[in-house]
């Protein structure tokens, strides 16, 4: 009887639960579907603005996600893809009189700002206005701001202009309070990827290395403001130097800004210039809503295509999703691509600091096999480095903004020893038996031994020269050459250019524009791969714990960096092709 109850019970709790999770699922997808059903169609009138903040995480492609808690339905994040096509849109469409960026902190690398930026100047060749307003520019956002005809601030605002700095997390002084020891093998003087792990400060070549990159970010940022400014070079370092603008008017004394006013006045302005009575609403569409309008161009009835695949996160084996690249929903996207007789041209967006080299090698060979029946044309982001330059070194042609990371042509494995921290700090100890010399081949309980450390070394130089043969192949340099300008160096877009790893500068747009050239093509249709989960998908993953990454990235905002530095060793397997952790520039 007793065994009765509790078979009873437990039966009785599981059932609940069932019930429970399944009204869950219910609620949020009929939520949804009356969200979506309730939606109103985006209709833009005679003298409309497009009303522009950035004030979300900018991802190369446009997503869809599940606002749980308030059973909101589908939430779109703006994608850069939506962003430059929204600018095109804009550009010919006649009830679009102007922009009105409505700046602060912009959650994106510099790359993407960048290409946002040539959007905007883009859009201005139509003769229509930008506008830019904010109470605080940091550097990022005024560098966007700087693409629009008229700058305001605040009245008690600030412009932030200082200069670049980039910033390295190390934190060997940790694990050694933890008496964790981590053995590194790597190929590369250059290869600063484990630093943090054992050094406390940059090495002298990894400086040589930053120092650079952030200097060529630099010469293209206040390259940019000059001709956009007419404010000479010299002149903005001295302001950067001795940290000039300490308050708004200093802003506008030097020229940084173009009037100081409050929002409300801003908005009466902007009134006057659209010719809308003071007491009647400026019509404005967010740049979000703008994405759901039809463009007014005749529709495209070719069948060629030009396939743009997103890889997106760090690279490993599986599946992986929209934030990382999974070596097997990679290459079936592109694969897909390859067989589709309809796409004629492949264009391969990149923004990766790496990850496995296996996983890496096995998306690099669809790349080839493609390259092989037609042409494709690699896009670099804000970083495409290490193995996110390893899967698209075999591209026909390869593009990078100006301030894109990229290179780090080196490899690295890591082994921790924590036995110091099961030993001494949690009195806990380990002891084996086995059949061979090596049974314990690779053990994380105890020091690596001589020959196993050897090993692993002959592994790690293995991989770097297959990764630097293939980048010879595809790049028709020599592999000394490669070599040369290896070693795990990090480049900027624009170096990388000049020594022979990047064919043009140029983002998305003329990526795209570069693909329709070498396939020869005037009318085609985009299509995005992988393929992108539905809205349903995702709310299920999301309440079955399959998707918590957005959840902590909005808990953490800019610590989530940290938080995905240590989560990337937690997972390595193998060995690495990576920039463990991309420099942050601000």
């Amino acid at each position: 009887m007793k065994q009765f109850f509790k078979f009873m019970f437990a039966s009785m709790l599981g059932t609940f639960l069932l019930l429970m999770i399944f009204s869950m699922i219910t609620v949020g997808i009929v939520a949804g579907i009356v969200a979506m059903a309730g939606q109103k169609e985006v209709v833009v009138s005679k003298n409309t603005v497009i009303l522009a903040r950035f004030n979300k995480e900018i991802n190369d492609r446009s997503t869809k996600s599940i606002m749980m808690m308030g059973y909101s339905g589908p939430e779109k994040n703006t994608g850069l893809n939506d962003i430059l096509a929204n600018l095109q849109k804009a550009k010919k469409d006649d009830n679009i009189s102007g922009i009105y960026l409505d700046l602060s902190e912009i959650p994106a690398g510099i790359s993407t700002v960048n290409e946002i930026r040539n959007g905007l100047l883009d859009f201005r060749k139509s003769g229509k206005f930008v506008w830019a307003y904010s109470e605080t520019y940091t550097q990022k956002s005024y560098f966007l701001a700087t693409a629009a005809d008229r700058i305001f601030l605040n009245p008690e605002g600030i412009v932030e202009f200082k200069g670049l700095t980039s910033e390295n997390v190390f934190i060997k002084g940790m694990l050694e309070k933890l008496d964790v020891k981590m053995q590194i093998i790597r190929h590369g003087k250059f290869k600063a990827a484990t630093e943090p792990l054992f050094l406390d400060k940059m090495s002298p070549e990894n400086r040589k290395q930053i120092t650079e990159i952030i200097n060529d970010v630099w010469e293209e940022m206040t390259n940019a403001i000059v001709e956009s400014r007419k404010i000479g070079k010299e002149q903005l370092n001295r302001i950067a130097d001795s940290l000039k603008i300490e308050t708004a008017q200093d802003a506008l004394k030097y020229g940084l800004v173009d009037q100081l006013t409050y929002k409300d006045e801003l908005i009466t302005t902007l009134k006057k210039k659209l010719t809308i009575e003071e007491k009647k609403k400026i019509p404005f569409v967010t740049m979000e809503n703008y994405t759901d309008v039809p463009a007014h161009k005749k529709s495209v009835t070719s069948k060629e295509k030009i396939a743009v695949v997103y890889a997106s996160g760090s690279i490993a084996g599986g599946e992986g999703d929209d934030q990382s690249i999974g070596s097997e929903r990679i290459s079936k996207a592109i694969r897909k691509a390859r067989e589709d007789e309809a796409v004629k041209a492949i264009v391969f967006r990149v923004n990766s600091g790496g990850g496995s080299a296996l996983a890496s090698d096995v998306i690099w060979r669809e790349i080839d096999l493609a390259r092989q029946v037609k042409p494709v044309v690699a896009s670099f982001g804000d970083v495409a480095g290490s193995g996110g330059y390893y899967i698209a070194c075999a591209a026909t042609k390869i593009l990078a903004d100006p301030t894109s990371i990229t290179g780090s042509i080196g490899v690295f494995g890591v082994v921790p020893n924590m036995q110091g921290l099961f030993n001494k700090k949690l009195g806990i100890t380990f002891d084996e038996a086995m059949t061979n010399k090596n049974g314990d081949y690779i053990p994380v309980t105890k020091p690596l031994s001589s020959y196993q450390t050897l090993v692993i070394q002959r592994n790690v130089d293995q991989i770097y020269d297959v990764f630097t043969s293939k980048v010879a192949a595809g790049r028709k340099m020599t592999q000394t050459a490669v070599d040369s300008i290896g070693q795990g160096r990090i480049w900027s877009g624009i170096d990388a250019k000049a020594i022979g790893l990047v064919d043009e500068m140029g983002g998305l747009t003329k990526a795209l524009e570069t693909a329709a050239e070498l396939a020869k093509l005037k009318d085609y249709r985009l299509v995005s791969l992988p393929e992108q989960k539905e809205w349903f998908e995702e709310l299920i993953d999301q309440l079955t714990g399959n998707e918590p990454s957005t959840r902590i990235r909005e808990f953490l905002g800019e610590d989530y960096t940290f938080y995905q530095y240590l989560k990337e060793i937690r997972e390595m397997k193998g060995v690495q092709a990576r920039i463990l952790m991309v420099p942050k520039i601000d």
